[in-house]
């Protein structure tokens, strides 16, 4: 994905787009696929950067760093920030639902 496509979306439609990864990671990881999951958020992270670098998105800054700190800490770190799965799925749901409503 390059920078110009991705910024084409909506900040709705890319967070979407992470939140797919991020559900693909969970998914994997409940059926402990620890290598699955690792590929799938190491896919999100991309795409979170390019969300992050999205010159729209600039008010939207401080949250996007600190989801990438929480999403990093919860997949690579000890999980300092107590997430659990149905957080994160709490999280993305409203940006797909977001996305497919415009």
């Amino acid at each position: 994905m390059t920078i110009e496509r991705w910024e084409k979306l909506s900040f709705f439609d890319q967070m979407a787009n992470i939140g797919s990864e991020i559900e693909r990671a969970i998914g994997w990881k409940k059926k402990q696929n620890a290598e699955y999951s690792r590929l799938a958020f190491e896919r999100a992270l991309p795409l979170l950067d390019l969300t992050i670098e999205d010159f729209k998105n600039r008010k939207r800054l401080r949250e996007l760093l600190r989801l990438r700190e929480v999403l990093a800490d919860y997949f690579y770190g000890n999980n300092s920030f107590s997430s659990s799965d149905s957080l994160w799925h709490n999280y993305f749901y409203p940006f797909n639902w977001a996305a497919r409503s415009i």
